[in-house]
């Protein structure tokens, strides 16, 4: 059985992608919950806000991202 090697997605591509994720997802974390994380000390309100939006990141923006992007990310 051969495989070939799966082409690798220049680091600016993937950059930019993660980035058009996570800009609107971490201003909408940040318009929702700002207010009621606003008392509580910084290190706590940076928990809560990756506690939420890394699960979001990981299992639902990139890999929608990254299948609305699959063209561009492949193309060289």
């Amino acid at each position: 059985m051969s495989t070939s090697p799966l082409p690798t997605v220049p680091r600016y591509k993937v950059a930019t992608v993660t980035w058009l994720a996570i800009y609107p997802a971490l201003t909408a974390t940040l318009a929702l919950l700002g207010p009621v994380l606003a008392p509580l000390p910084l290190p706590l309100r940076t928990l809560v806000v990756t506690v939420v939006l890394v699960p979001i990141m990981v299992y639902v923006l990139v890999p929608g991202m990254q299948r609305i992007f699959a063209g561009w990310l492949r193309s060289t």
